[in-house]
């Protein structure tokens, strides 16, 4: 896989897979296509994720970090976060 596409990635993942997509450098994977088009809109760092371990296995760093970074996204971020929601509550 490419290092820029697994880097960028990390951060920007819809943006990245529409760039891949239209330049047609989509990684090799098994998924459907109608599954690429729907886990790409609705979930990217699971499709994401599917192509790490397709093409890298579960054991390579890289599918470590974007797990990490999905569960952090996905249940809230960080201190910050809470602080902003307990904030926003309160008043």
């Amino acid at each position: 896989m490419d290092f820029y596409f697994l880097l960028f990635s990390l951060f920007f993942p819809r943006i990245v897979l529409v760039v891949y997509l239209l330049q047609g450098w989509y990684p090799a994977n098994l998924v459907p296509n109608w599954a690429d088009i729907l886990l790409g809109v609705l979930a990217p760092r699971i499709l994401i994720l599917i192509y790490i371990y397709q093409n890298m296995g579960y054991e390579n760093i890289w599918f470590a970090a974007h797990l990490v970074v999905m569960i952090l996204t996905y249940f809230g971020g960080g201190r910050e976060t809470h602080r902003r929601r307990a904030r926003r509550s309160a008043d």
